[in-house]
């Protein structure tokens, strides 16, 4: 999947560099040059130290914690490529951050995750490409084109290969109601039942446990969502499968925020287990031994080929 460098260029901001390099190294290509700072008043300062005239740009930036210096140094870097004349300005998005606002829930709410889209699409994007957003339809909060990718199919393989596919000792569990479509799938993939928590959230980063649903007992449980960001949900969760008789849980997600008291939360739970993807960048002091990671680099490097040569990016989910 070598790109031969012609009028392509992959910039990667400070929010995941490593993530950028990754993608660049799998497209064969090296990060193009540019320097993303502050200034000493904390204002962001963006170089871009070559031409990008002309050039099918693609900027990697997650715009998860810091959130908005993330976020408003991705738009500067737009601003920037696009002032210099750039052809096409990709936005590359692994993380959305904001994407939970994605509703007026109560009165007086604003709707953050529709102003971000408008936000990127005024600074100058021309497309975005981001993985599992929290919720599906913000992909119409843009009017440019979002190709929206899956990291589901690297956390089955993972368990399809460490378990075997059709494991009668599995079953995998959504930790809410709202992840049971992504739950159901993931569980296709791997040919197990699933089974769903009931949970009710009575105020922000706080969840209890209402009921469970499904037969588990004396089970191997791989609890599934597409982010973890406090992680009380998903460790509430895992206790309360394993007092309900699990005989182990495991927990995998897309993003791994893991934000607040997620880490020790974590570590003192029952999971045996976290797998993450790196959406988000996993700091050091966040790597604990029971936290596994693996890298969507691949996907995303697959899928900016596609887009850079004009072949259809529905292929990337045949899978």
């Amino acid at each position: 999947m070598n790109i031969s460098g012609g009028g392509i260029k992959i910039f990667g901001c400070n929010g995941n560099h490593v993530l950028a390099e990754k993608i660049a190294s799998e497209l064969g290509l090296s990060l193009s040059k540019c320097e993303v700072s502050k200034f000493s008043d904390g204002e962001i300062s963006v170089r871009i130290n070559e031409t990008v005239r002309g050039n099918d740009i693609f900027i990697v930036q997650p715009t998860s914690n810091p959130v908005n210096d993330n976020l408003m140094e991705l738009l500067i870097t737009i601003d920037a490529v696009k002032r210099a004349s750039a052809g096409r300005i990709n936005a590359v998005i692994p993380y959305y951050g904001y994407a939970r606002q994605d509703r007026k829930a109560k009165a007086r709410d604003p709707i953050s995750a529709k102003l971000v889209a408008d936000l990127i699409t005024s600074a100058g994007a021309d497309r975005v490409i981001t993985m599992d957003l929290h919720c599906a339809q913000i992909q119409g909060f843009f009017n440019i084109p979002v190709d929206h990718l899956v990291g589901m199919p690297l956390l089955s393989k993972y368990y399809g290969e460490k378990f075997g596919y059709g494991n009668d000792d599995l079953v995998a569990v959504s930790p809410d109601l709202g992840s049971v479509t992504r739950t159901r799938s993931f569980a296709e993939q791997l040919d197990i039942p699933i089974a769903i928590v009931d949970k009710r959230r009575p105020k922000p980063n706080v969840s209890e446990i209402m009921n469970i649903i499904g037969d588990f007992k004396d089970k191997t449980v791989i609890l599934y969502d597409d982010m973890i960001d406090t992680a009380g949900t998903i460790t509430n969760a895992a206790n309360a499968i394993v007092e309900r008789g699990a005989k182990e849980v495991y927990a995998c997600c897309t993003h791994g925020v893991l934000s607040g008291a997620a880490i020790e939360r974590i570590q003192n739970s029952c999971i045996k287990e976290l797998l993450v993807l790196d959406t988000v960048p996993l700091t050091a002091e966040k790597a604990i031994p029971k936290i596994k990671q693996k890298s969507v680099a691949k996907v995303f490097a697959d899928a900016i080929y596609r887009i850079h040569e004009g072949l259809p990016v529905s292929r990337i989910f045949e899978y």
